[in-house]
């Protein structure tokens, strides 16, 4: 299948083409990506390579064919909440969140895999997802129709999230919002900085402990951007501590991971409409109350 890019269209990522005017679903892209059998005008290309007006975008896949063989991982997971609809994990900083190139065999998606012993023609149907290195919760679809539901109240008060970072320096207010654009570093792969021609990306904070020059740091995000509270925090000169990418790396404190941990989901459950509450606090977090993780920005 291929589609001609329009001028409306120019400057959209490859998987936005096929998502949003291709209409290829999330499984068939993945299978595609994995495959290497997505093409741009001709050459082989990336899911986040951006298109220009005319180019031609095009994917090859067959229906019955996996999108991999995916791997067991035998890995303890520790399962906040579980029914017939929804999987909620804490995940732990330090492994990804879903199998790739650089991860085959262990990553969450292959301890789920494992923890459901195996089945065929398992999907994996991540709802919100983490960066390699932060920790805490995740919440993971087990039908398409929850999926569905889900991803729609994703970033509307239907489904907050809040997080907590313990940083490198201390922000000048002890409350606020951090309203940067955020684009991706020219020539980079995932690395991403603030720029005025980024996407909108909001934060909230508020500091809940002062601590040898850093802070102890609430967070909720009001966008979803690609390590958005990783470089807000980093711009105004706070990079999350253990950060490679974005502050300063600490191997003896942080074995790859960092201290960022989505420690707060709160979601409408898809079928029954039931609000669901559940925490995760890390073991850098100490003594908190995490009554905390519910107190009402100013």
């Amino acid at each position: 299948m291929e589609y001609r890019v329009g001028p409306e269209e120019a400057g959209w990522r490859v998987r936005e083409v096929l998502r949003r005017s291709m209409g290829v679903s999330y499984t068939a892209l993945k299978s595609a990506k994995w495959n290497g059998r997505i093409r741009l005008n001709g050459e082989p290309a990336r899911a986040d390579t951006r298109v220009a007006d005319g180019d031609l975008v095009k994917i090859d896949w067959e229906e019955d064919v996996p999108v991999y063989q995916l791997k067991p991982y035998e890995f303890p997971l520790e399962i906040p909440y579980e029914d017939e609809h929804l999987l909620v994990v804490a995940k732990p900083g330090g492994i990804a969140s879903q199998s790739s190139r650089n991860h085959p065999d262990d990553s969450l998606e292959n301890a789920v895999y494992s923890y459901y012993g195996c089945p065929e023609n398992f999907i994996y149907r991540p709802v919100n997802r983490l960066d390699k290195g932060t920790g805490g919760l995740m919440v993971i679809a087990r039908t398409p129709h929850a999926q569905h539901r889900l991803q729609q109240e994703l970033h509307t008060p239907a489904f907050r999230r809040r997080y907590l970072a313990l940083t490198d320096g201390i922000p000048a207010e002890e409350e606020g919002m951090l309203d940067f654009p955020i684009a991706k570093v020219p020539g980079a792969t995932i690395k991403r900085m603030i720029a005025p021609d980024g996407k909108p990306s909001r934060t909230r904070y508020r500091v809940l402990e002062k601590r040898n020059g850093g802070a102890l740091i609430l967070l909720e995000l009001e966008t979803g951007r690609t390590h958005q509270i990783r470089v807000h925090l980093s711009h105004i000169g706070c990079p999350v501590r253990g950060d490679f990418l974005y502050g300063e790396e600490r191997p003896e404190e942080f074995q790859g991971c960092f201290a960022l941990h989505s420690a707060m989901v709160e979601l409408r459950h898809p079928l029954t409409g039931e609000t669901l509450r559940l925490t995760n606090l890390p073991q850098w977090a100490g003594e908190l109350d995490d009554s905390v993780l519910f107190m009402d920005f100013n």
